[in-house]
């Protein structure tokens, strides 16, 4: 499969549970720009409704693959190649269906078990097997609203440590992404 990834800034929670819309940050961008491109992925979407926070991002996309960034550090021009801003998880879909000719596979995560989930062995191996498309969604702040968990056709097993080592389970999105993407692609 060609596989995408969403970072979802709206809709998410917050610490009350409120469905909110988080900030976009510089690290998030460049980071999963890196990451997403590591592990070969065809597309990393940032997910704003946010017209000002949408001009940030393609500012910073224009800056690293047609300003003096393309130049300066090839690497990260090459990783930014792959980054889109869309308005809606919904748009994010949309697009990948209009490449695809259908819709992604669209595979959710949380650091909740609080819905039916695949373990990330199951996921390997039909993302390697299968033909298509698939959207790995991930949310900022206190994870995805139940509105972009609903879009989810399949949850992945939240990352979780050891159970002696249990207790605290918050990681940065950037690191869950890289984690994520490691148990999907990573060399074994």
């Amino acid at each position: 499969m060609d596989i995408y990834l969403a970072l979802v800034h709206h809709p998410v929670r917050n610490r009350a549970g409120d469905v909110v819309t988080t900030s976009v940050t510089n690290l998030d961008i460049h980071d999963l720009a890196r990451t997403a491109r590591t592990y070969d992925v065809r597309g990393y979407l940032v997910v704003t409704p946010i017209a000002e926070q949408q001009t940030l991002v393609q500012t910073v996309i224009t800056h690293w693959t047609a300003g003096s960034g393309r130049t300066s550090n090839p690497d990260r021009s090459q990783a930014f190649t792959r980054v889109e801003v869309v308005p809606s998880l919904d748009t994010a879909i949309e697009a990948i269906a209009a490449r695809h000719g259908q819709p992604p596979l669209v595979i959710g995560t949380s650091a909740k078990k609080d819905r039916d989930t695949v373990s990330y062995a199951s996921m390997r191996g039909r993302l390697s097997s299968e033909p298509g498309s698939a959207l790995i969604v991930l949310g900022t702040g206190w994870g995805l609203a139940s509105d972009a968990l609903d879009r989810c056709d399949v949850m992945l097993d939240p990352i979780d440590a050891l159970p002696a080592r249990a207790g605290y389970n918050h990681l940065p999105v950037r690191a869950a992404a890289a984690i994520i993407l490691d148990r999907l692609f990573g060399d074994r």
